[in-house]
């Protein structure tokens, strides 16, 4: 039995549907399984309910021989680093109690980020609390998701332009999720893995965000440029949106440390994924933009 975590998200969504094409066996937990795709939930066992919550967890994790496990953002967070932790704790106790023999988690890229680093040290704090467990685990190491483009649609439809805090002339390493997806599936389904390691996925492409404004405008056929916002702008546009202060200073320190190359090593030795930016655009950007 697999058990998958956030099955309506961008990521555990693509991971079910993987497991489902090749007919393993899949739990999922929800907390409103009425989200659930009803060809879905007519094929998976659904254990109603909160990760959070040691009850559910230890329910979901009964006879599982691998979980996928995922923290989903809560920008209202009072505590970034403390959202990671708290939302991982139950876990922690039912991989124990269970047996769980594997996970594969999503974590991030990156090296120097232990600390200071916003939301990628409050990945790599709740990479160490499951693997204290002892369980074999994967942590999958994505550098920015492609699908962050997804927010700025309507800057791009209507003002020709996107905003990121990165420097316009330097490589940000992306992947599309749907490669994450499929790392995570592939791993799943392996029993023959064991031990502790952190699984690099990232696109074969070394762009930075004037360079992906240029693919922009070719896949649209109309101009869009790239636009760098300083990082007390990159703030307060956060707070705006409804971001608790801890939630935005922590994207602020995960943007510093992107800016200082925390990705740049493992880009450079990482195997690349298939999905090139050009084909994300193609195949989703273009859709949204023009829909």
């Amino acid at each position: 039995m697999l058990v998958i975590t956030t099955p309506t998200g961008q990521i555990g969504r693509q991971v079910v549907d993987g497991l489902l094409g090749v007919q393993a066996p899949v739990r999922v937990i929800a907390r409103e399984p009425s989200r659930l795709p009803a060809e879905v939930h007519e094929r998976v066992e659904v254990v109603q309910g909160s990760p959070r919550d040691l009850d559910v967890v230890m329910e979901a994790f009964a006879g599982a021989d691998a979980v996928f496990w995922v923290v989903p953002p809560d920008p209202r967070a009072e505590s970034v680093e403390g959202h990671y932790v708290d939302y991982t704790r139950a876990a922690c106790q039912a991989i124990g109690d269970r047996g769980v023999e594997r996970v594969v988690a999503v974590s991030t890229m990156g090296r120097g980020i232990e600390k200071n680093a916003g939301h990628l040290s409050a990945s790599l704090a709740k990479d160490r609390m499951i693997m204290d467990t002892g369980v074999h685990y994967r942590a999958l190491q994505p550098p920015a998701f492609m699908e962050n483009l997804l927010w700025q649609v309507a800057a791009i439809r209507d003002q020709g332009a996107f905003y990121w805090p990165q420097p316009g002339d330097r490589v940000v390493a992306s992947v599309a999720t749907r490669d994450i997806a499929a790392k995570a599936t592939e791993l799943l389904l392996d029993r023959s893995w064991s031990g502790q390691e952190g699984v690099p996925v990232v696109s074969p492409d070394a762009l930075s965000p004037e360079g992906m404004a240029e693919v922009l405008s070719e896949v649209l056929g109309r101009s869009v440029r790239y636009q760098q916002l300083p990082l007390d702008t990159y703030r307060a546009t956060m707070l705006e949106h409804g971001a608790s202060e801890a939630w935005a200073q922590g994207l602020v320190d995960m943007a510093v440390a992107q800016i200082k190359d925390a990705y740049d090593e493992d880009h450079r030795v990482a195997s690349p994924s298939p999905t090139t930016f050009r084909q994300w655009c193609e195949e989703v950007l273009r859709p949204a933009v023009l829909a």
